[in-house]
C-alpha cells in the first residue's frame, strides 16, 4: 500500500455498532446487511502490518452539548437523545477497533459531520504526504459524505469502501455509493481493496 494513502474510519463507536446504543436501530439494518464489521476488521487486518496510516475519528459532546448551535437533522437529533456523550458508554470507541491498539491512530475533537472540522485530521494527512484517503464507517450519507466532500475540496484522492459504510438504510446506503460518490470519489469493495493492496497497485 503506498505511503501516501491513508484510512479514516469515522464512528466506530457503540452508539451505533452495540446492540445497546442508542443509535444502533438506526444503522442495524444496514450493518447487518452490508457486515460492515466483519469487512472492516478484514481491511484493518491486512493494513496494519504495513506502513499505512490508518486513524479513527469518534465523535463526542460535552454533557451539555455546548459544541451544538442550534443543530438541526441528525445533530438534533443526536442532542435530544443523548447519543456520544463524554464519559458514556455509547461514546467509546467499539472493542473490535480497540484491539488493534496503537496501530490505528485516534484523533479527538470530531463534533460535527465532517472529521476535518475543527480537528487534527487535515495537518496529520499533510504531516504524512497523503494523498489519497480511504473511507470507512457511518453515517454514509452524512459523515462518510460530509467528509469525502471536504476531503475533495483539500485536494486528496478519496475511496470509499461500500461494505465497510452503512447509512440509516440499504437503499439510502446504496443510492450513495452509487449515484452520488462516483461524481467526485472512487466507490470499492473490501475484497477489491484488498485484492489491489495484495497485488501492490496501491
Amino acid at each position: 500500500m503506498s505511503e501516501r494513502t491513508g484510512v479514516v474510519l469515522i464512528g466506530y463507536q457503540a452508539d451505533y455498532f452495540s446492540p445497546s446504543g442508542i443509535l444502533h436501530a438506526v444503522v442495524k439494518e444496514s450493518l447487518e446487511k452490508n457486515h460492515v464489521l466483519k469487512k472492516t476488521c478484514q481491511v484493518l487486518d491486512e493494513l496494519v502490518s504495513s506502513s499505512a496510516l490508518i486513524v479513527s475519528t469518534p465523535i463526542v459532546f460535552s454533557d451539555d452539548y455546548r459544541e451544538l448551535n442550534k443543530p438541526v437533522g441528525i445533530l438534533r437529533t443526536i442532542r435530544e437523545v443523548g447519543a456520544f456523550k463524554e464519559g458514556s458508554p455509547g461514546a467509546e470507541v467499539i472493542p473490535a477497533i480497540k484491539e488493534y491498539g496503537t496501530q490505528i491512530q485516534e484523533i479527538p475533537g470530531k463534533c460535527s459531520l465532517n472529521a476535518f472540522h475543527e480537528t487534527s485530521l487535515d495537518a496529520i494527512l499533510q504531516a504524512k504526504g497523503i494523498e489519497e484517503i480511504v473511507l470507512m464507517g457511518v453515517v454514509t450519507s452524512v459523515c462518510i459524505d460530509s467528509t469525502a466532500r471536504s476531503a475533495i475540496d483539500r485536494g486528496f484522492r478519496v475511496t470509499v469502501l461500500s461494505d465497510c459504510t452503512a447509512s440509516r438504510s440499504p437503499f439510502e446506503h446504496d443510492f450513495f455509493c452509487e449515484e452520488i460518490f462516483p461524481l467526485f470519489a472512487e466507490v470499492r469493495t473490501a475484497e477489491g481493496f484488498l485484492e489491489s493492496f495484495s497485488a501492490g497497485a496501491l
